[in-house]
């Protein structure tokens, strides 16, 4: 092996070294928070310190660079000194001296008094793609920013290091739903381990870890356990499926999504999940961990800030954390090899009984007899009672009898299991199944199931045929999936009333690993994000208009291979294709609430070594900033939206670049002292220029953040001026959205004025709006306000009923940063003054109610009958 390809080994007692570059007396505190963080991580800070030392200092500090890994940069008012007969400071000859594929964390405090030799160095990191940039105010917030950020940059390393090796992390998962899933079969033999794990949540274990190897039935029983513990978890349980997520930073957005907290990017989403979460008595489920089990930690901190919530994990491997109890999911019990296998004895073994109610289920006449059960125990044996790999097997009985393939087993192992010694016995007696199945498939469907691997789990005809172009399968694309559901290799079931195909997860490994052994990877990749892109292209102009509903609910259905694509792009480094994907997205990420799991592509995509647009590099920044707008809002901010500006400008995206404008205004009216006047000439400026480019969605938009303003200022006729315009312009392209956001307002400001019917018109009109969008922030300040209304006229039962159900969507979807606009407070504190009783009494029915219940009784009788399909589909 020669040197250049020798792996780097490190001894025991090393540990990654973070060099930190700072000033030294005018950043003490900031220094002391940067080496606590670094040291909470168990990493080794490198830092310069004064003192007498038997070298100089630049020496010094070269030579500690030299033998780092990481640079972190702090800086705040000072350049530093410049030494005699040097040209620039020991800050920036540091940052000058660090290699550019070293990873660097730059960290700017919020500042008015800047040296103007630093405000360039500044300027120079803020144009190196290779140097992650983000400011901060206080010692404490720094602390907790270089802690994440060491934290995830060490996982996505770790990922890089494996992706070299795999070829890429594959797809995100699809949409879930909360509920736990049906089992679309029985589960058989597993009545022992659910008692015992439900015992342990029973005892108060907090955190319940189901280990084994892959296709042992673990989610099986994770969802087995779950549907049997209501009476343990009163307030829900949720199913997190995780069986695509391979970046540890994904982990809170996901966790976020299923259990509908909206990430809008005005508050820290771990903030919002441990509100939502606070005293409810829950369970969530993580199926399929082991992809990010670098994440673990955050599973501490979860508990932590949740203490009422339990979690079970599956996982193939140990999670090794703090409160963890192991629950070690073992094979099936088969026949016992000694006695004769009868009828009776295969039939009670746990394995034996699986097979038999498998076979019965493809091939109802199928029965166990004293001529095929010795043929079935011999199966059940040698597949060493994995459930995945007996319903594979007992599949196959529509072709073969049981000695039948009793036999092709046999004669199949032993090739298959020497061609896989790196794995453990179980996984390649599972390799051998899939193997042995995939055998007995013509060649056209055995390359169509390799083609499919690229998908996530889930997938529609049409994407199917489009990627089967130029492939061997080209034209057989219907008859080769019926094939390949007769097979039981892939799933057809039907959502949203379309028709919908699914690979187990472990078929769906099989089939990549298959594609990467031929080579085909990337192709196949490049044809799912060119796909996937040409779909986001024709969908996401209707997002702005009067298609907006029906876009909503196209996405919603292709979320899954929406992020597999844009990883696909990211990954074969297609990134201004990427940047664009994400840019067309906008208004569906907004009302979403998916701008977290943007931000992890985008700087993903600015971390890479390669060379993007300027305009790819304003829509990462963007993205990048708009968490930062809201929860840190600083003139570094400000001045970021402001580079995006000039960025999308220099693009020709007039669009973009007056968008980006109406951003920074409504980034300075979040500054502690917000700049109204700038900000209303930016607002100004962005309206007109949106008015002239025909971009409507956006005009309307930031009608309402001028509107905002108007009303920060006390002039609340303006502000009405702004609201109605803004539902003018929405209104006359379609936008249910900002219709429903420009609605909230006007008759959150209606109440405020006193004008009680025409508020309660307005919140009946947006209530209709968000409902159909499924735009359940909408809905929360609907009720909220209707509400207000419902107070105001002496109806406190009613009030009481419609607070407590806003504040249960509220807790739910974990928006709870907009407390200025829930207006409806005072007057619900003033009738419960009046009538605490009938107050409470509404609030305990609305406890009661599911969200359509609550809807269907807020609304006047014709409406409710006009809403009632939608409703149907909450």
């Amino acid at each position: 092996m020669t040197g250049a390809h020798r792996p780097v080994i490190r001894t025991p007692d090393q540990r990654i070294r973070v060099f930190v570059s700072s000033t030294l007396r005018e950043l003490a505190e900031e220094r002391r928070a940067a080496r606590a963080a670094i040291e909470r991580l168990r990493l080794a800070p490198v830092m310069f310190e004064l003192g007498a030392r038997p070298h100089p200092p630049r020496a010094l500090y070269r030579s500690y660079l030299a033998q780092s890994d990481v640079f972190v940069g702090i800086y705040a008012d000072s350049y530093g000194w410049v030494a005699p007969d040097e040209e620039v400071s020991g800050l920036e000859d540091e940052y000058a001296l660090a290699p550019r594929d070293m990873p660097k964390l730059i960290y700017v405090r919020a500042s008015e008094h800047r040296e103007p030799r630093l405000e360039g160095l500044i300027a120079r990191i803020r144009s190196d793609d290779t140097a992650a940039y983000l400011p901060f105010a206080t010692a404490a917030e720094l602390e907790e920013l270089v802690s994440n950020d060491l934290a995830t940059l060490l996982a996505e390393r770790f990922d890089e290091s494996r992706l070299h090796n795999e070829g890429g992390a594959e797809e995100i998962p699809p949409t879930p739903e909360s509920r736990i899933p049906m089992p679309p079969t029985s589960t058989i033999g597993r009545e022992r381990e659910i008692a015992e794990v439900r015992s342990l949540f029973e005892r108060g274990t907090k955190l319940v870890s189901l280990v084994g190897p892959g296709g042992i039935g673990k989610s099986r029983l994770a969802i087995e356990v779950a549907q049997g513990t209501a009476d343990l978890f009163p307030d829900g349980r949720y199913f997190l499926p995780l069986e695509g997520v391979f970046e540890p930073g994904l982990l809170l957005p996901t966790v976020a999504y299923v259990l509908g907290i909206r990430d809008t990017g005005e508050a820290a989403l771990e903030e919002r999940i441990s509100r939502a979460l606070a005293g409810r008595r829950v369970l969530l489920v993580l199926d399929n961990f082991e992809q990010i089990v670098e994440a673990a930690p955050l599973l501490v901190r979860l508990l932590d800030v949740a203490p009422s919530v339990s979690l079970l994990v599956t996982s193939r491997t140990v999670l090794r954390i703090r409160g963890e109890r192991v629950f070690e999911v073992k094979a099936l019990g088969v026949p016992d090899a000694v006695a004769r296998p009868s009828v009776e004895r295969v039939r009670s073994s746990p394995a034996g009984a699986l097979f038999v109610d498998r076979a019965q289920a493809v091939k109802p006449d199928f029965e166990l007899s004293a001529e095929n059960a010795p043929a079935v125990a011999d199966i059940c044996r040698r597949l060493e009672g994995l459930p995945l790999a007996i319903e594979l097997a007992a599949a196959k009985v529509r072709l073969l009898t049981p000695h039948g393939i009793a036999q092709r087993l046999e004669e199949s192992l032993p090739l298959l299991t020497a061609a896989a010694r790196d794995l453990p016995d179980r996984h390649r007696t599972m390799r051998a199944t899939i193997d042995w199945s995939v055998s007995l498939l013509p060649a056209e469907q055995r390359a169509q199931l390799e083609d499919l691997g690229v998908f996530a789990r889930q997938f529609t005809l049409e994407a199917m045929e489009a990627l089967g172009a130029g492939r061997a399968w080209e034209g057989q694309a219907i008859d080769g999936i019926a094939g390949l559901i007769d097979a039981s290799l892939v799933r057809q079931t039907e959502v949203g009333g379309r028709s919908v195909l699914s690979l187990l997860a472990v078929v769906r490994e099989y089939a990549l690993g298959r594609l990467k052994e031929n080579g085909e990877s990337a192709r196949m990749r490049a044809a799912h994000a060119d796909y996937y892109s040409d779909l986001v292209a024709a969908i996401a102009p209707g997002l702005r208009g009067a298609g907006q509903s029906e876009a909503v609910v196209q996405l919603g259905l292709e979320l899954p291979n929406l992020r597999a694509a844009v990883r696909h792009l990211v990954h074969i480094d297609r990134l201004d294709d990427a940047g664009d994907f994400a840019w067309r997205l906008l208004v569906y990420w907004w009302i979403a609430g998916f701008f977290g799991e943007v931000r992890v592509w985008m700087l993903e995509l600015l971390g890479k070594d390669q060379p993007i647009s300027p305009h790819t590099r304003a829509v990462a920044w963007f993205f990048a900033l708009w968490s930062e707008m809201w929860q840190h809002p600083t003139e570094e901010v400000v001045a970021g939206l402001g580079e995006c500006v000039r960025l999308f400008t220099e693009s020709g995206d007039g669009d973009a670049a007056a968008m980006a404008t109406a951003a920074r205004a409504t980034a300075r009216l979040q500054l502690p002292l917000p700049d109204l006047d700038t900000a209303e000439r930016e607002l100004a400026d962005a309206v007109h220029q949106l008015r002239d480019l025909g971009n409507a969605w956006a005009e309307a938009i930031t009608e309402v953040s001028r509107g905002r303003l108007a009303w920060l200022r006390g002039l609340t006729d303006d502000a009405q001026s702004c609201f109605d315009r803004a539902t003018e312009v929405a209104e006359s392209v379609g936008d249910q959205f900002t219709v429903s956001v420009a609605g909230n307002h006007q008759a959150r400001l209606q109440l405020v004025r006193g004008d009680i019917d025409t508020a309660e018109a307005g919140c009946v009109r947006t209530l209709l709006v968000s409902v159909r969008l499924h735009f359940e922030e909408g809905v929360a300040y609907a009720l909220e306000g209707l509400c207000a209304v419902a107070a105001a006229r002496g109806d406190a039962e009613r009030a009481g009923m419609l607070s407590a159900v806003a504040h249960a969507i509220r807790q739910r979807i974990g928006v709870f940063d907009a407390e200025a606009f829930t207006v409806h407070m005072p007057q619900l504190d003033g009738i419960r003054s009046a009538k605490p009783e009938a107050v409470a009494a509404g609030e305990r029915r609305g406890a009661e109610l599911t969200v359509p219940e609550a809807i269907a009784l807020a609304l006047p009788q014709q409406e409710r009958e006009q809403l009632a399909p939608e409703l149907a589909r909450w």
